[in-house]
């Protein structure tokens, strides 16, 4: 009887062990169990609609412009999610929506896919939330990447993480685009604010700290102020050698290993559920389509078991820009055996009619949408979707609350970088008349850049008007009387550098307020060299 007894306790010992160890694979064992379950019921149709996402002004009605406030369109998004099973729903369309717009957006589409669809399985919806949530209105909006990267402070960098988490998801939204763990070694390169900078170490640190900002410690994303994150750009994206985005890279595969590998080794061993691959190519090989990076490096050396999603288009690009397929459906054969678990198609339904005659056909083996759609469903399980697909109208009263902004004006402060000092000039000299110049002085945008409440970033009118530019905060510190503003030159064209010139023979100091007008992604191209 004791020797039975101690057999139980060693048994029950080990049990809790390994209940303690990834997150509880108790529950693991479950979700694989009910995923399994489900995958035996899905026709193939349901399983390569779980392969497919879509960006929302697909299921939206008219164009997407900036100054109309978005509708769903009910006969598109039954189209899409009931006609052809879509999995996942991406993008803002034009410009930041409020909380509550969030929640009934999120809402209607889980409506439909929940109740509507033979199954009930939920959609998984994805934001690029990239300095906070940024397409949430009154959101926290942190400084971008570089400048959180210049705190030299992680636990700060998590709390980013925290906070960005829990506006994301008090928004309806499950799914956040980021950290991008791109090394950035190209100053060209108009992606290079989004990174964490130059250092393999610093990146691998500091993404490491906002993943587990975002999932938590033991990557409970289920939680209610949590989301799953998605480790960007594999691989080599931040190092085209044109310095243009999207464009080729040449980095040999020593340095690619040194360089460009250890932060997604370090954000694999955080836990990040998702990855998303890099747009372009790497020594000739697009990485969409490189078998190798996908699936022998990322798996089967890095161990990572999340789901991986294509970027824009990226699938088509192999057959209209890169070219090496010959056709968009033997594209999407390419990237699917490479290993691409999701197409973010965007616009259409291409992916989901290609992939479905390639089955068909025999050219995809229905063991590889199978090992796809396993990995896409156990992330929906274990962010809770299943149980509560629809946004929590009780959660979300810390919304910016004076907590968020706290650490916000912390990781402002601590992102500044002194460089010079001369005699002192700083702090500025009480009674000291100020001469304000330069493009960036009054305005708001340029503080922000992209990814801020739409897209590029770029629309002046729709910044909060509480907040202050560099020119209105000087004129509150010090007064009115002792400022004097010349802009001397805008973006586009020198305006009156002689009046800036003659103002400045008159103040005592000058401030003058540079850097470069807000962009994103391939509209922040440099285009030549003067």
């Amino acid at each position: 009887m004791k020797r039975t007894y101690f057999q139980w306790v060693m048994l029950m010992g080990w049990y809790l062990l390994a209940s303690a160890v990834w997150g509880q694979p108790a529950n693991r064992t479950t979700i694989d169990e009910k995923v399994t379950a489900l995958l035996s019921k899905m026709t193939l149709e349901e399983k390569v609609g779980q392969m497919t996402q879509i960006s929302l002004e697909v299921v939206s009605r008219g164009f997407p412009v900036v100054a109309s406030p978005l509708q769903l369109d009910d006969a598109r998004l039954r189209n899409a999610i009931v006609v052809h099973h879509i999995g996942s729903i991406l993008n803002v369309g034009t410009r930041a929506h409020t909380v509550q717009k969030w929640r009934q957006i999120i809402t209607k589409i889980q409506d439909v896919a929940t109740q509507d669809t033979r199954l009930g399985i939920p959609i998984i919806y994805g934001i690029d939330a990239i300095h906070g949530a940024n397409y949430t209105t009154g959101a926290t909006l942190f400084p971008q990447a570089i400048g959180m990267a210049a705190t030299w402070n992680p636990e700060l960098v998590k709390r980013d993480g925290q906070i960005t988490a829990y506006e994301v998801r008090a928004s309806g939204i499950p799914w956040n685009f980021n950290p991008v763990l791109g090394v950035g070694r190209q100053p060209l390169w108009p992606r290079l604010f989004e990174t964490f900078g130059e250092d393999p170490y610093l990146v691998s640190v500091m993404g490491a700290a906002y993943i587990k900002g975002l999932e938590g410690e033991q990557n409970t994303i289920s939680d209610s102020d949590k989301v799953a994150s998605c480790m960007k750009h594999y691989l080599g994206y931040s190092f085209p050698l044109s310095g243009k985005d999207r464009t080729p890279a040449w980095i040999p595969e020593r340095m690619l290993r040194e360089y460009f590998l250890p932060p997604f080794r370090a954000a694999v061993r955080a836990g990040s559920h998702t990855l998303m691959v890099n747009s372009s190519e790497i020594n000739g090989i697009p990485v969409h389509s490189s078998h190798f990076l996908l699936t022998d490096v990322l798996r089967g050396e890095l161990g990572f078991k999340g789901f991986v999603v294509s970027d824009w288009q990226d699938i088509e690009n192999l057959y209209r820009r890169e070219k090496v397929a010959s056709t968009q459906k033997e594209a999407v054969k390419m990237a699917v055996m490479a290993g691409v678990d999701m197409s973010m198609v965007p616009l259409d339904f291409s992916f989901y009619n290609d992939l479905l005659e390639l089955v068909r056909n025999g050219e995809v083996p229905k063991s590889r949408v199978d090992e796809a759609v396993t990995r896409i469903l156990k992330v929906k399980y274990e962010l809770g979707l299943f149980e509560h697909p629809y946004p929590d109208p009780t959660f979300g009263e810390r919304f910016a609350c004076k907590e968020f902004q706290q650490t916000n004006l912390q990781a402002a402060q601590e992102s500044i970088t002194l460089l010079k000092n001369i005699d002192g000039v700083l702090p500025l000299k009480k009674g000291a008349r100020v001469l304000i110049t330069g493009p960036t002085a009054d305005k708001m945008h340029v503080l922000n850049s992209g990814w801020t409440i739409t897209w590029q970033g770029n629309e002046e009118s729709l910044y909060p008007k509480d907040k202050w530019t560099i020119l209105q905060a000087i004129r509150h510190k010090i007064g009115t009387d002792r400022v004097t503003f010349v802009p001397g030159v805008s973006f586009e064209k020198e305006m009156d550098i002689p009046a800036a010139v003659e103002a400045a023979r008159r103040a005592d100091v000058a401030i003058v307020c540079l850097g470069e007008d807000a962009y994103c992604e391939s509209e922040g191209n440099i285009m030549d060299l003067t």
